[in-house]
C-alpha cells in the first residue's frame, strides 16, 4: 500500500528517476529522428493507456465511473491529450507550455500521490497511476536533455497564457459532462460544486488549493450579486488565475536556470545592458 514516505512511495519515486535517466543514457547518442521517435511513440502510448483503462477495474466494473473518468477532466488527463500533438507540433511556445507544465504537474503527482494514497500496490490501476504520471513527467523533459527542443527564458510570459486556456478546456469538458448527464446537473447556482474537480476549476477541494487561494482577491471569493449575494464561493475559473500566473512565471523561471543556464543568464545580462543604454540616452536627451 502506498502512503507518503513509505517504501512504494519512494520505489516510484526512484523508478520515475530511473525512467528518465534510462531514456537519457540510451538515447544521448542516438540521431535526433531516433529521439523524437522513441519520446513521440512514449507520449501516444501513454494517451492509448488512458482509454485502454477502461478495460480493467475499477472502470471496468464500475460504468458510471469509467464514462466520467474517460473524459479529460483534470490537469494531467488534459496533458495525455495534447502533449502527443504538442510534440508533433512546429510550435516552440506549445512545447515549452508542454515541458513547464509537464515537469511542474508530474513532480507534484510523484510528490503528493493523492489517487494512489492507500491503495494496494497489487491493483493495475495504481501502476497505470504512476506510469501516467512518470510519462507526463519524464517525456517532456527528456526533449530538453536530449536537445530535442529548447527553452527560452523570452517566451516564458506565453505560458500562463496556454494554461489559462487549458483550465478553460477543463471547465468545457466538465460543463459537457453535467449537460449530458455524465455529471450531476448544476443547479439554479451556477457556483455550486457538484463535483469536486481535481484541478481545483470549481475553487478549493482540499488543503493544496491553499497554494492558489492565498493570492485569490477577497472579491473573487464571494458572489458579486443576485440571490446569493455575498455568499462564499470562489469564482469559477478566475480565482486560479493569480495564482496561475505567479508559479508559471516563477517556476519555468527557475527551471530555465537549471535547465539552460548560460542561455538564461545571457539573456538576462543583455536585457541589463539594454536597459542601462536606454538609462543613459534619456540622461542625455535631458
Amino acid at each position: 500500500m502506498v502512503k507518503l514516505f513509505n517504501f512504494w512511495y519512494l520505489f516510484f519515486i526512484l523508478f520515475c528517476t530511473g525512467f528518465v535517466l534510462g531514456f537519457y543514457f540510451l538515447l544521448k547518442n542516438k540521431s535526433e529522428k531516433t529521439k523524437k521517435i522513441v519520446i513521440g511513440s512514449i507520449l501516444f502510448f501513454n494517451l492509448a493507456l488512458h482509454f485502454l483503462k477502461l478495460t480493467f477495474p475499477p472502470y471496468s466494473t464500475n460504468p458510471s465511473q469509467a464514462m466520467r473518468d474517460v473524459w479529460f477532466i483534470n490537469v494531467c488527463a488534459t496533458s495525455v491529450l495534447f502533449f502527443p500533438f504538442i510534440f508533433l507540433s512546429k510550435s516552440k511556445t506549445a512545447k515549452d507550455y508542454m515541458v513547464f507544465l509537464g515537469v511542474i504537474s508530474g513532480f507534484l503527482a510523484m510528490f503528493y500521490p493523492t489517487e494512489a494514497l492507500n491503495k494496494s500496490v497489487l491493483t493495475l490501476d495504481l501502476w497505470r497511476f504512476y506510469l501516467c504520471h512518470i510519462i507526463i513527467f519524464g517525456a517532456p523533459l527528456l526533449t530538453v536533455l536530449l536537445g530535442v527542443h529548447k527553452l527560452d527564458v523570452k517566451r516564458i510570459w506565453r505560458t500562463p497564457l496556454c494554461v489559462m486556456a487549458m483550465l478553460l478546456f477543463i471547465v468545457c469538458n466538465q460543463i459537457f459532462q453535467s449537460e449530458l448527464g455524465i455529471i450531476s446537473l448544476r443547479n439554479d447556482n451556477f457556483l455550486e460544486i457538484n463535483f469536486a474537480n481535481p484541478s481545483l476549476i470549481w475553487g478549493p477541494t482540499d488543503g493544496v488549493a491553499v497554494l492558489f487561494s492565498w493570492l485569490t482577491p477577497n472579491f473573487m471569493k464571494v458572489v458579486p450579486f443576485g440571490q446569493y449575494a455575498g455568499q462564499e464561493k470562489y469564482w469559477p475559473f478566475f480565482w486560479m488565475l493569480p495564482g496561475v500566473v505567479f508559479y508559471f512565471i516563477l517556476v519555468p523561471l527557475a527551471l530555465c536556470f537549471i535547465l539552460d543556464f548560460k542561455n538564461t543568464v545571457n539573456v538576462f545580462k543583455n536585457g541589463l545592458i539594454k536597459i542601462k543604454e536606454t538609462v543613459r540616452k534619456l540622461k542625455k536627451s535631458n
